[in-house]
């Protein structure tokens, strides 16, 4: 950790092991992957947590089920997850478990602290219990129906005895801060959504309880000034961002949580949104930078993916068919960061053919088959540019802004969009210049014209690196190619060597629909 570097702190939600890891945890986790990886390309120093959540009610069902104590059946699921990242290649630098006990010990130091402030009381509580939330919902909340609209199921009746944080005296503090500060939550519709469930909190006048009895639910951090219960699952879980930084003493943590960005997906934002931020105004912590929001993937019937309606679509067997950057390509591409998007296997492959297929590596093999047919693969380092150059050179300063511009705002699609507007228009200069007929007539200037090329499609393979790190890599690596940026902003930093060109595989293969069938 360079003491000197700017710092940057991204967290995936840590993912609750009542069942396996599917593509929607994948689509978090590759985002979070993403950003941490163009930001080490900006020269950041970069800390990226994830990790699983293993209390709670459903973690002992889910357990029973499995004829296995909660212990070994969250050692069981936890350890799919980590093993799911790591054939994701995922560069994350932390795992944390809830289990684990740099985490307990946090839990139990913020619940000390709350409640020696006078913030924490015991008191009798009536309310509508959805077990898959591990949360009462409201009336607000329930479809017509009376049902969770995330589970389709009627919460339970619950009547007990439990421990409440005084939420209510936050609430309004919280509302104050982010309406001096709407980017804490992004993207706007879900700042709006949160002011709004603000106001709503407020006007119910309810605190949120913070504990289980122990006689319902065991399996949970104890309460460190009452035995006889455990904390609250989100309570305990929401904390991780901090335990897993070293919270509050290691160095980590008072270097990267001033630069703290969250991300989840829109169906926990009121816990991240409001119960997180209002613990943290508590126990005097200061509130993460900014929490960013994105949308579900649709499957079947466009309803959304999840464990619960069994819709869910395993990520590391799909990438061993597709492709780990392919997966990594679609999920950044096709998403609009905010909103819902449909998943399926048309939709999948007409975008990897599209885009990676048909636009870059249509571009790349036609390129490096004219420099093998024309110049018998010799790549030439004293060659000049070609007239075209000052026009793509306009074209990649003009797109630097607007990546970077999008990238910041965690607008993936946008930023990769801007890229292959270049790359686009690399394909149209070859049929405007038409190379073939410059090998008849003039091979100096298409000598020019495809060196000129192939360093432009080297510039664009260096903006493409934090959504396709292995090809991008494996194809810069063959042709030897470097730059004087990680980001180059003109054909000129791009460096070539004298390298001669033999055999190259396809890197962006067509898929076929029928046969390839998921």
């Amino acid at each position: 950790m360079s003491k000197n570097k700017e710092k940057y702190y991204i967290s995936t939600p840590i993912y609750y092991v009542n069942s396996h890891p599917h593509i929607g945890h994948a689509y978090t986790t590759i985002a979070c992957d993403t950003m941490a990886r163009y930001q080490k390309l900006l020269g950041k120093d970069v800390f990226f947590l994830t990790g699983t959540d293993e209390h709670g009610d459903k973690i002992v069902k889910a357990a029973t089920q499995s004829s296995k104590t909660p212990e070994e059946y969250t050692n069981e699921i936890s350890n799919e997850f980590k093993k799911t990242w790591e054939n994701l290649h995922i560069c994350n630098d932390d795992f944390i478990r809830t289990t684990e006990e740099r985490h307990k010990k946090v839990v139990q130091t913020i619940l000390n602290r709350i409640y020696d402030k006078g913030d924490i009381y015991l008191s009798e509580y009536e309310g509508k219990y959805c077990t898959g939330c591990e949360r009462y919902l409201t009336e607000k909340e329930l479809t017509e129906e009376g049902k969770c609209p995330d589970h389709q199921k009627k919460p339970d009746i619950i009547k007990e005895e439990n421990y409440f944080f005084k939420m209510q005296k936050y609430l309004p503090i919280w509302e104050d801060i982010l309406k001096k500060n709407p980017d804490k939550v992004r993207p706007e519709r879900y700042y709006n959504e949160v002011l709004a469930t603000i106001k709503e909190l407020i006007s119910l006048e309810d605190d949120l309880s913070i504990s289980r009895p122990k006689k319902r639910l065991d399996w949970g951090i104890e309460l460190p000034f009452d035995k006889e219960y455990v904390t609250y699952v989100w309570f305990d879980a929401l904390i991780n961002y901090i335990s897993g930084i070293g919270f509050p003493d290691d160095e980590k943590y008072k270097t990267f949580w001033p630069n703290s960005r969250h991300m989840i997906a829109k169906d926990i934002l009121k816990p991240h949104a409001i119960y997180w931020p209002v613990m943290l105004l508590a126990a005097d912590i200061p509130v993460y930078k900014q929490l960013q929001t994105h949308g579900y993937w649709l499957g079947w019937g466009d309803m959304k993916m999840s464990k619960t309606l069994g819709n869910a679509m395993e990520p590391v067997s799909l990438s061993e068919k597709i492709g780990e950057d392919s997966l990594r390509f679609f999920l950044m591409r096709e998403m609009s960061f905010g909103s819902d998007s449909r998943f399926n296997e048309e939709i999948l492959y007409k975008r990897l053919n599209q885009d990676l297929s048909n636009d870059l590596g249509n571009l790349l093999q036609r390129t490096l088959s004219m420099i093998k047919k024309y110049f018998e693969g010799e790549i030439n380092i004293s060659e000049k540019e070609h007239s075209c150059a000052g026009e793509i050179n306009e074209l990649f300063k003009k797109k630097n802004l607007l990546y970077h511009e999008n990238f910041e705002k965690f607008h993936f699609h946008r930023a990769i969009e801007e890229i292959f507007e270049i790359i686009r228009r690399l394909n149209q200069l070859i049929e405007e210049k038409k190379p073939w007929a410059m090998a008849k007539e003039n091979k100096i200037e298409l000598s020019a014209f495809l060196h000129t090329l192939l360093k432009a499609i080297s510039g664009t393979l260096f903006y493409l690196k934090p959504v396709l790190p292995n090809k991008t890599n494996e194809i810069l690596n063959l042709l030897k190619i470097s730059s004087q940026k990680n980001f180059p902003e003109s054909i000129g930093d791009i460096i070539l060597e004298n390298v001669t060109l033999d055999t190259w595989p396809i890197y962006f293969p067509r898929f076929q629909v029928a046969a390839d069938s998921i």
